[in-house]
């Protein structure tokens, strides 16, 4: 556990997937604009307790004051054969409370999931944000991160 400027990190836990499931339900609101192709009604992007529960993963939630208030995971992944490094670890389902944003604890959550991937000796790390989300894409440009391959539709 890191308490970092009174955030609280821990890996999450089983007893954690209700608001888990709050969050995701959340963040896939927050992204219908960007993506409309999106499926109407409820949809899930993750499986949160495979997650939790796959050593290859490293699921985290943020409180403050003993509540959850943020979430992301880590997972390392195989590159494809024609890509160097062989592996790389994929950051995804990072989530704020909307009270909560603009506080820094995003990147304190990446910080701590980019150590995660470090500490198992991965230092390509990549994640996908949806082009028009400029306030993601400022926030992960801060973090270092540089825009990569942009898919486009029609």
């Amino acid at each position: 556990m890191n308490k970092i400027n009174g955030l609280l990190l821990r890996e999450a836990i089983v007893s954690d997937l209700l608001i888990l499931k709050e969050f995701e339900q959340s963040l896939i609101e927050y992204e219908r604009p960007f993506a409309p192709n999106l499926k109407e009604g409820f949809i899930s992007y993750y499986d949160i307790q495979k997650f939790i529960e796959d050593p290859d993963s490293f699921l985290l939630v943020g409180l403050l004051n003993g509540e959850i208030v943020s979430s992301g995971y880590a997972q390392i992944r195989k590159s494809a054969s024609y890509k160097t490094p062989e592996q790389f670890v994929y950051l995804g389902f990072m989530y704020v409370n909307p009270i909560h944003r603009g506080k820094g604890i995003n990147g304190e959550l990446i910080k701590e999931l980019i150590a995660w991937a470090h500490n198992k000796d991965i230092h390509e790390i990549q994640l996908d944000v949806y082009a028009e989300n400029k306030s993601a894409l400022n926030a992960y440009e801060k973090l270092g991160f540089k825009p990569d391959l942009l898919k486009m539709r029609l």
